[in-house]
């Protein structure tokens, strides 16, 4: 599920973060007749504070669109000088949140949007970064608050799908949809319509219903060919449905063009259903990258080691991370590392605690299912199977989100 926020995360403040940092649109009546770069603009303008916040915003965002974590200290630069030159404005303020949620350093991310938000008021962005940043830290009633400002301040795409995750969270899937499909007829750009159909997909994914899923994805492809996310999500359906040969077709490319940490799981999960090696090769690269980047991230690693590697190494990162990030999927990394670590009794409080806010996801259900067979009790919980006919659990990476 981390995989999943921080898709959900990144691609909203993409959709964002323009808004509050662009110039304003030239009229009609007075058309604009020349263009001029940022790098451009910074060295005519060095002292232009918030041209230094924007770079700072499209580093970020290149950050998510290449999977490269170098551009997150290229962005880190950016916002000292624009915080040298104005360090209470708060685009900058802004730009130093986004900066902070996308290494996942969510406290710091809330004080930062705080602070924007105690200067601009009206900064809609500052307000989704904070609902972001609450969610991972398990602060739900919080993010919602934020969530709730945001549609106030600025109905649209960013704050309709960050509405929708909200309602996922607490299990009202007919509202997550609802909500989705308001920021689908809201979009017109086609990032924004490969965005809104991709979480359409996903939705569609989460409870079981591939076919609709796959038309949601092929759609966002349809907006945007190269939309990379798309393409992982029919790579997804394609691997659920049993046809691995074309999942391990898609993933390929999927990776070839975006080797993100999930889809490498993915890859690696579809490969060994298939009775093939996996190679793990490229995902622990990527994991130096990360780590080289300040990027912090002990979640997925520790999810990682529970399925792949040491049970044990899973404990010591999924404790830190729940330290941190009391989320409910925090909560089921500890649960089933210490489960994978022979410790099923320490570890069923924390399945009980991922599944105790009414959050439909399968997988949360599948892990409290066996942590309460290994104790010699019956399921307490929702059969994972009801939620999601889709679900297999040879494939962990892929049930995030099936």
């Amino acid at each position: 599920m981390r995989w999943i926020v921080a898709l959900a995360l990144a691609g909203a403040l993409a959709l964002t973060a323009y808004a509050v940092l662009a110039p304003p649109a030239p009229s009609a009546e007075q058309p604009a007749v020349f263009t001029e770069t940022l790098q451009a603009r910074l060295a005519r303008l060095p002292g232009d504070y918030r041209s230094w916040a924007q770079l700072a915003m499209e580093q970020i965002e290149q950050a998510r669109i290449t999977g490269d974590p170098a551009h997150y200290p290229k962005a880190e630069g950016a916002l000292a000088k624009a915080a040298a030159l104005a360090p209470r404005d708060d685009a900058v303020l802004t730009g130093r949140a986004a900066l902070a949620a996308g290494r996942h350093e969510f406290k710091q991310a809330v004080r930062l949007a705080e602070q924007a938000i105690s200067v601009n008021a009206y900064s809609s962005t500052a307000h989704g970064i904070l609902a972001d940043a609450r969610t991972q830290l398990g602060d739900l009633p919080g993010a919602q608050r934020a969530v709730d400002k945001m549609l106030a301040l600025r109905p649209g795409v960013p704050s309709f799908t960050r509405a929708s995750y909200a309602a996922e969270l607490r299990g009202d899937t007919a509202a997550a949809t609802a909500l989705m499909r308001l920021a689908h007829e809201d979009a017109y750009l086609p990032a924004d319509l490969a965005f809104t159909r991709y979480y359409l997909g996903e939705l569609s994914l989460r409870s079981g219903a591939l076919r609709e899923a796959e038309h949601w994805y092929t759609r966002a492809q349809e907006a945007m060919p190269a939309y990379v996310p798309a393409m992982a999500g029919r790579a997804r359906v394609a691997a659920l449905s049993g046809r691995l040969p074309e999942a391990l077709d898609l993933y390929q490319t999927v990776v070839n063009r975006l080797p993100l940490p999930q889809y490498l799981l993915e890859q690696g999960e579809t490969r060994i259903k298939a009775g093939l090696p996996a190679d793990w090769t490229l995902l622990k690269a990527q994991r130096r990258l990360y780590e080289d980047a300040g990027v912090r991230d002990a979640l997925t690693w520790a999810e990682f080691e529970a399925y792949h590697g040491s049970p044990a190494a899973a404990v010591r990162l999924a404790r830190a991370e729940y330290a941190d990030n009391r989320n409910p999927v925090a909560a089921d990394a500890l649960a089933w590392a210490l489960h994978r670590a022979g410790r099923s009794r320490e570890a069923l409080p924390y399945a009980e605690k991922a599944t105790a806010g009414g959050w439909r996801n399968a997988i949360l259900y599948h892990h409290r299912a066996e942590i309460e067979r290994a104790l010699g009790r019956s399921p307490s919980s929702i059969p994972a199977k009801r939620l999601n006919p889709a679900f297999d659990p040879s494939l962990p990476a892929l049930a995030r989100f099936s």
